[in-house]
């Protein structure tokens, strides 16, 4: 998925714990297989192909991923929305831009994005994505969905406890070998060396979104390399966006619509979530967070 995994687990032995790797590895493959828009092999790719033509019959799994992804859009007013792989890439992160595009090209950028575009047939499974050179993509989803499924098969395995980091999206179960809890560390990225808090996960997952490596200034002004799929315009206020969720999924999908939302939209809705939490940086490098997560700054 263009991404590093980093599989943990709690085995009797090495071999053990190699079996259960490999377990582990088939499966992301497999998701990768099913939702990767770069192999034109896969469903995501033929529905690309025939935005605008035909609908197109898919797997259960992937209707299913599809169908929870327009209720993550829904629920973000769109700030999340899987139809962003349809935006022109006119804002480039690699130092080339000197000037902002003009705003008649930002909104002709996201002239095909909207998931109330993507019609669903729920007996048929088709997916039909109504314009032409319309697309999806799960850049914002898919690690922490494929992270998910490898955690739930090496359960049903008898994995008692372990970690899966897709690139910093973790999921976690169980308890280290120590009987303690796994421990994941909240950075600030505009001070790297210095974790500010050390929170447990207990058999939850957490993402962080940051945008404190890819992004451009122009007239003094940063801009994110997250792109808010309504407007065409990059997100700016935020650096860092971590949020914990029962799912890697769900929390990926928040992550980037956090980072969208915007410091006080963004709070007020994970609020508004039961069991999930977030902490969010911003370009000053205050710290914000939800309500229910209690952080002793060091």
């Amino acid at each position: 998925m263009g991404s590093r995994f980093d599989i943990t687990v709690v085995a009797k032995d090495q071999i053990m714990a190699d079996n259960y790797i490999d377990v582990a590895v088939n499966e992301i493959g497999r998701i990768e297989k099913l939702i990767s828009s770069w192999d034109n092999n896969s469903q995501t790719s033929l529905i690309n192909r025939n935005a605008g033509i035909q609908a197109v019959k898919v797997d259960k799994e992937l209707f299913d991923l599809i169908i929870r992804a327009i209720g993550i859009s829904k629920l973000t007013d769109g700030a999340f929305d899987i139809s962003y792989a349809s935006m022109d890439k006119i804002w480039k992160f690699d130092g080339s831009m000197t000037e902002l595009p003009s705003k008649e090209k930002i909104k002709q950028s996201v002239s095909r994005v909207g998931y109330q575009k993507i019609v669903l047939n729920q007996e048929l499974s088709t997916v039909f994505l109504t314009e032409k050179r319309m697309k999806i993509g799960f850049g914002a989803i898919g690690k922490g969905y494929a992270a998910d499924k490898a955690k739930d098969l090496l359960i049903a395995k008898g994995v008692e406890a372990g970690i899966i980091n897709a690139s910093g999206d973790m999921n976690t179960w169980g308890k280290q070998p120590d009987n303690s809890d796994w421990k994941v560390a909240v950075t600030n990225p505009l001070n790297k060396n210095n974790a500010f808090a050390l929170l447990p996960v207990v058999n939850k997952a957490v993402v962080t979104s940051g945008n404190y490596e890819k992004y451009v200034t122009l007239s003094g002004k940063r801009y994110s390399h997250i792109i808010d799929p309504r407007t065409g315009y990059p997100s700016t206020g935020i650096v860092s966006a971590t949020v914990f969720a029962p799912k890697a999924e769900l929390a990926d999908a928040l992550a980037t619509s956090v980072f969208v939302m915007g410091i006080e939209v963004g709070v007020n809705r994970i609020n508004q979530l039961e069991g999930i939490e977030c902490v969010i940086i911003d370009d000053k490098g205050n710290i914000h967070t939800s309500d229910n997560i209690k952080i002793d700054n060091q």
